[in-house]
């Protein structure tokens, strides 16, 4: 089956497609035809062979090290249902780590959801562990933090130009339903999916979130039930997140990509966002920049 090599950079440096083919050649392939997706940005080079995409990426990688890689099969390459990740992946930072951050436990619950996304711990029970923390928290700080965050780079255009070629998108998170709600109208996202924080009669955060939570187990049953809904194969999707409770979600789908991720999910992930913005998950698939919308 076809293979096709995609170099994102900002920008690409000089000689990268010179470099690719050499190394291409260390592989027994060569380049057949050449793409450009965004001027000095993002190639694409369609290859005359199949090679052990790990490999190559890897090498690649080596020799162009602020460059993202991917060799993906030439074929089905565009998408028709998008499943993302909010926290660390759509927004910058960890949303439970600003709540926490209104009641001085930044630092302590921060521990936690870092080991929890490298999944050296259970997601439910630490989830259980860092909500406790927020008891007593007025539940109009949600809305507050809500309403400043950070999207990460290339966020809007990826889903709204996704949405714009007809692709089904949700947003899935195992932070807040009232954070998520906000989100998927700023970007674009169909629908969303996350945990719902108790709130007492006062106001103010009880410490529980509704059960059953949405984790790993969750963002993968969805990614079923988008397909189901669309009429897709699973290799017709595509899934992105960064940690470990994103990995079967994007081990399932056709392209799953992990973003500025955890190691555990890197190594998992069919294709990687290193170094530049969330449009390249769109030159993974051969968009041009006459298709981005924004």
């Amino acid at each position: 089956m076809p293979q096709t090599l995609t170099l994102v950079g900002a920008p690409l440096p000089g000689g990268v497609e010179a470099v690719a083919a050499d190394i291409l050649g260390a592989f027994g392939l060569s380049p057949v035809s050449g793409r450009v997706l965004s001027p000095e940005r993002a190639v694409e080079l369609t290859l005359d062979g199949e090679g052990d995409a790990r490999k190559i990426e890897g090498t690649l990688r080596e020799a162009l090290p602020e460059v993202d890689v991917a060799v993906l099969p030439a074929e089905n390459r565009r998408k028709r249902v998008l499943l993302a990740d909010m926290d660390a992946t759509m927004v910058v930072g960890e949303t439970i780590d600003e709540l926490a951050a209104a009641l001085g436990k930044e630092a302590e619950v921060s521990a936690i959801t870092e080991r929890a996304m490298r999944g050296e711990i259970d997601f439910g029970a630490a989830l259980d562990e860092r909500v406790a923390m927020l008891a007593g928290l007025d539940a109009a700080e949600i809305d507050r933090i809500a309403g400043g965050l950070t999207y990460s780079p290339g966020a809007e255009a990826f889903v709204r130009s996704m949405a714009a070629d007809g692709v089904r998108c949700m947003l899935v998170s195992g932070g807040f339903d009232r954070v998520t709600g906000v989100v998927r109208e700023r970007l674009g996202f169909h629908a969303d999916r996350a945990n719902h924080l108790e709130v007492g009669p006062d106001g103010r955060l009880t410490g529980t979130a509704r059960k059953p939570v949405v984790d790993a187990a969750t963002k993968l049953a969805t990614l079923r039930e988008m397909a189901m809904t669309a009429g897709v194969a699973l290799a017709d999707c595509l899934a992105i997140g960064d940690g470990a409770n994103d990995r079967a979600m994007v081990e399932a789908a056709g392209l799953g990509i992990a973003y500025r991720a955890k190691p555990m999910l890197r190594e998992a992930a069919a294709a990687r966002i290193d170094h530049t913005d969330l449009r390249t998950a769109l030159y993974y698939q051969g968009y041009t920049d006459a298709e981005i919308v924004g």
